[in-house]
């Protein structure tokens, strides 16, 4: 059975919303004035390695779908060759000939498309801006890289959920300018 590990660019007010790009949001790129530097680099390579299928929301993969395929290297041709499970009630077509191997997983309910990833695949990875409390409930790590910034708007990477969760923190360091990378699997 596949893990469900969300990994977030976020800000110390909880913001995770555009924090580099070009997405219609008057305060995008946040994280681009600062540096994750070799060791931050390292363990983005590290992560993104040890994936074997990305879970996205639609307006995620709406973003990432049309600029991945560009980029070279190691990183890029791991995504663009990974499985992609999009999660959607409106979205048609993922468009499968712009972003090798996307599949949509339309349904209500966003579990219904992790757990088929999870049945699949031994490590999703899943990019989730704004997640609801279904996601909250299924995500078995949390890896957060916390910059030091206060956004002061945008979507937060938890919605309202139905009760408190507990996560154990598994490790922490910083990297670069100031940015700590912070590990949680979720408290049993």
């Amino acid at each position: 059975m596949g893990r469900i590990v969300v990994t977030e660019y976020i800000s110390v007010d909880g913001v995770v919303e555009a924090p580099s790009g070009t997405e219609n949001f008057e305060r995008v790129g946040w994280t681009d004035a600062f540096s994750r530097g070799p060791e931050g680099e390292k363990f983005k390579l590290d992560e993104t390695m040890a994936s074997d299928a990305l879970l996205l929301g639609r307006v995620t993969y709406d973003g990432f779908a049309p600029v991945w395929p560009h980029y070279q290297g190691e990183v890029a041709d791991k995504f663009n060759t990974m499985p992609k499970y999009v999660i959607s009630s409106t979205l048609v077509d993922p468009g499968v000939e712009q972003h090798n191997r996307a599949a949509r997983r339309r349904g209500r309910r966003s579990h219904d498309a992790q757990a088929a990833a999870r049945r699949r695949h031994r490590r999703p990875r899943q990019p989730a801006a704004g997640a609801d409390a279904d996601r909250a409930r299924l995500v078995d790590a949390l890896h957060l890289q916390v910059y030091p910034v206060i956004v002061g708007a945008g979507r937060r990477l938890f919605a309202e959920t139905s009760n408190t969760k507990r996560l154990r923190l598994v490790e922490a360091r910083t990297v670069g300018d100031g940015i700590h990378i912070l590990i949680y699997e979720r408290d049993a």
